[in-house]
Order: structure tokens, then C-alpha cells, then sequence
């Protein structure tokens, strides 16, 4: 059985539901079967790549809320991660996450996609560390286990890579994907958004019982 997963680095519904689907998969008795797959998806694809802006004043911009509701929505955010034994810090920029998709891409030709996911993940959202510029991602494939040199090749020439991005981004369009974090089980059954461990669980079950 297949998982295909749409996330965006940038979004922190990506990042406590990949927790929450990992917890389900770790419990699922036919876990060895399941191939996970992830798939590029930009929730601003017209950000400007050459700066980033505070989460707190970017979100206060795009909705329209005053600074004290958007803290008040980080704060529950930073709850809902500590539930699931996550480390969130609302301090952090948004930026353009081309680049990283990019990055992505190339990790997962290495055997290692899940290995940078897994520390950007971490280091953007627990330590709200940039995921935006070159040396930020060439220093996330480092640590992650990836050639420093190879990574800022790749990123350097902008072409590489952009194509199975935007592979990804038109097939989520085909799928009727708006929003992530979506998840596609045998390209037969569809779950959006960070859902309960428990729903997860019963999806994977229901897929691999009409398998």
C-alpha cells in the first residue's frame, strides 16, 4: 500500500500531522507494507525569494487580525505540537519554500528525504531557524546527513529539480488539492488536514482491508 503525503515546510498543520500519521503508521500492524511518499506543495508560491517576514506579521497582513489574536492562534498551535511532543516556537519567518521543495527532491534520489524532512521540520518550527536561504538549506542537508556540496549545486542552479516540484503542485491541482497537509492512501481514499492519530489509524486500515 501507497501514502502519498502534499506538505509544505512552511506549514505547521504539515508538521504536527506528520507526527500524528507516524504515531498511526508505528501502530499499524501492516506498517512494513506501506510506502510513504511525499509530494511538493507551496502554500505561497508568490512570496518574494529574497526575504523572509515574521510569522506574527505576515499572518496579521494575510487575515487581517489584530497582533494580540494571531499570538493567541500561535499559542494554541504551540499546544497542540506540545501534545504530540513537539517543540514550537512562534518566533519564527515565512519565506518562499521553492528552494526547499527543490532540496527535497533531490534528498529523497539520495534515500535521505525523510532524513531532511525530519530536521527541517524540527529546526524550523522547535527552533525557528530559516529554511529559506542557501546557506540555511545547505546547512539543513548537512546535518541531515546529505553533501553540502552537492545540496548548494543543486540549489544554486535554479532549474534543477523545479520541474518535479511543479509535477507535484499540478498533480495536487488534478486531485482537487487546495490545502495541506493532504494525504492520498492507493490513490483511492483521500484525508485532509493534521487529523487525529485515530483517524489516521483507521484509514490505514480501511485502505489495506480493500487493498
Amino acid at each position: 500500500m501507497r501514502v502519498d503525503i502534499w506538505s509544505d515546510i512552511g506549514c505547521p498543520w504539515c508538521y504536527v500531522g506528520k507526527r500524528r500519521f507516524e504515531n498511526a503508521l508505528a501502530a499499524f500492524e501492516h506498517r512494513d507494507d506501506v510506502e510513504v511518499v511525499y509530494h511538493s506543495f507551496e502554500l505561497d508560491p508568490s512570496s518574494p525569494t529574497d526575504k523572509t517576514v515574521p510569522v506574527t506579521e505576515l499572518l496579521m497582513g494575510k487575515f487581517g487580525m489584530p497582533k494580540a489574536q494571531v499570538e493567541q492562534a500561535e499559542k494554541r498551535l504551540e499546544d497542540t505540537a506540545a501534545a504530540e511532543g513537539l517543540a514550537y516556537d512562534h518566533n519564527r519567518h515565512a519565506g518562499n519554500t521553492f528552494d526547499f521543495h527543490r532540496l527535497a527532491h533531490w534528498a529523497a534520489d539520495q534515500g535521505k528525504q525523510q532524513n531532511l524532512l525530519d530536521h527541517a521540520y524540527a529546526v524550523h518550527f522547535g527552533e525557528a531557524k530559516s529554511v529559506h536561504t542557501v546557506d540555511a538549506l545547505v546547512d539543513l542537508a548537512a546535518d541531515a546527513g546529505l553533501d553540502p556540496d552537492e545540496a548548494r549545486k543543486i540549489l544554486n542552479d535554479k532549474n534543477a529539480y523545479a520541474d518535479d516540484v511543479r509535477a507535484d503542485e499540478n498533480q495536487a491541482r488534478e486531485l482537487g488539492i487546495s490545502g495541506v497537509p493532504f494525504y492520498v492512501l492507493d490513490m483511492r481514499y483521500g484525508v485532509s488536514g493534521a487529523q487525529p492519530t485515530e483517524v489516521f489509524a483507521q484509514a490505514l486500515a480501511q485502505a489495506h482491508g480493500d487493498a
